[in-house]
This record gives C-alpha cells, sequence and structure tokens, in this order.
C-alpha cells in the first residue's frame, strides 16, 4: 500500500478532527449528552418532543452541513466503484451493529474513549480491527 502524498491533506484533516472532538465536548457540557449517533438517532425515532429538539438539531446538522460545505467551497469529485447493493447491505448490516453493540464509531470512539471506557476501547477495538480485516481481505481476494 502506498500513500498518496498529493491527496494527502494532514491539515484539513487535523482540523476536521478537532471540530469532531470540540463539538463531541460541547454536547456532553452543554447537554450532558454523548454525541453518539445512532443512539441519538434511536431516541429520536423513540418519541418526538420538545425534550428532544437537541437531536432534530444535531441530525438536522449533520445533513446540511455538506450542503453548506459544497455552497461555500465546492465538493471533490466522489467516485464510488462498489456495487450499490453491496453498500446498501454493508449500512443495514452497520446499523445493526450499532444496535447490537450499544454504540456506534462516533459514541465509542470519540465519546466513550475520550471518557477512558473500557467497553468502548473494547468496542472500538473490535470494529477497527474487523474493518481492517475486511478491507485486507477483499482487495487480496
Amino acid at each position: 500500500m502506498t500513500l498518496d502524498w498529493e491527496s494527502a491533506t494532514p491539515l484539513a484533516s487535523l482540523l476536521g478532527g478537532g471540530l469532531i472532538g470540540l463539538s463531541a465536548a460541547l454536547l456532553v457540557v452543554a447537554n450532558g449528552k454523548v454525541a453518539g449517533i445512532s443512539g441519538i438517532l434511536a431516541g429520536l425515532l423513540q418519541r418526538l418532543d420538545q425534550r428532544n429538539a437537541w437531536r432534530l438539531a444535531f441530525l438536522l446538522g449533520l445533513l446540511f452541513a455538506p450542503i453548506a460545505y459544497e455552497v461555500l467551497w465546492g465538493m471533490p469529485e466522489i467516485v464510488v466503484t462498489t456495487d450499490k447493493g453491496l453498500l446498501i447491505s454493508a449500512g443495514i448490516l452497520v446499523g445493526f451493529g450499532t444496535r447490537l453493540g450499544n454504540g456506534c464509531t462516533s459514541g465509542h470512539g470519540v465519546c466513550g474513549i475520550a471518557r477512558l471506557s473500557l467497553r468502548s476501547i473494547a468496542a472500538t477495538a473490535v470494529f477497527m480491527t474487523t474493518a481492517m480485516l475486511t478491507v485486507g481481505i477483499g482487495r487480496w481476494v
């Protein structure tokens, strides 16, 4: 495997990661809530009332931030070469996995590890290892 240094964006990646961490920290400090996307979505689907307005605002921000980015700076061209049915199946499996694992990559990986949660550290190790093996096997086969 080689790294395409011409396409690398270390400064933008560092800034993006910092913004993710800052937003997760602000949500915990301001609302006492963990920024786990699957939990936020599940809570919104269970009941929509005044107490869950923050969930809707959070998810709308996730949806509209790329649109705002597109308007301000333009999006890079994205080429998907994988079968769409495979992507949809993978997305459904990830959705079931997040419910089964009581959290998603953002909840466990960003927020859980930051709180030194052993459950989140174990979950992140499992899904990262699985992801690396899946990509490795997929590229090898």
